[in-house]
């Protein structure tokens, strides 16, 4: 490894797909879960789609990067269950960021009423080859996942902040963006 290498925090390209990935996360969580109770949100349901494909992709480079530049190891004080569980969560949210976009993109290509399916008015982006009833399942199973990844992401936030304001260890340290003085 070389010698600029730091292996106690993320590398700079996991920690910026980190909090991109977040911010359009939580963006699209308000935007899909409010739409309904708050029509002034529906015309950015255009937006919504766009970014569940920016984050699908951002995620797959994501994963990629992980592969090659594994994670920096968890505090050697932390139980082991705990790691287990930080292990658990991370799977699940790689999960889910793939899971949540691929059923968004289901729902709009089996829809009868497909509306227009494009990134950000640049490009179109084709609708998947699947049934009325594939498309049902999608809908079913997007809110579903959405409401899974609301809890999650409290969940992460949350010991998140343990980590840093009770515990008093390096884990939420790994992944916070540097910032360089001049």
């Amino acid at each position: 490894m070389p010698a600029f290498e730091r292996t106690d925090r993320y590398s700079t390209v996991a920690i910026w797909l980190h909090w991109t990935i977040a911010l359009l996360v939580i963006v699209n969580l308000a935007v899909g879960i409010l739409h309904d109770p708050f029509p002034a949100l529906r015309p950015w349901m255009g937006a919504h789609k766009a970014i569940g494909i920016t984050v699908l992709v951002l995620t797959l480079g994501r994963i990629a990067w992980r592969l090659s530049h594994p994670a920096p190891p968890l505090p050697a004080e932390l139980p082991a269950a705990e790691k287990g569980v930080a292990h658990a969560t991370h799977f699940l949210f790689y999960a889910l960021l793939l899971a949540m976009p691929l059923t968004g993109w289901m729902m709009v290509s089996g829809s009868e009423k497909r509306g227009p399916l494009n990134w950000f008015g640049l490009f179109d982006i084709p609708y998947l080859p699947v049934s009325k009833a594939a498309g049902g399942f999608g809908h079913s199973a997007h809110g579903v996942l959405g409401w899974l990844m609301v809890a999650l992401v409290v969940v992460h936030v949350a010991a998140a902040l343990r980590h840093h304001l009770i515990l008093r260890n390096t884990v939420l340290a790994r992944m916070a963006p540097v910032v360089r003085r001049r």
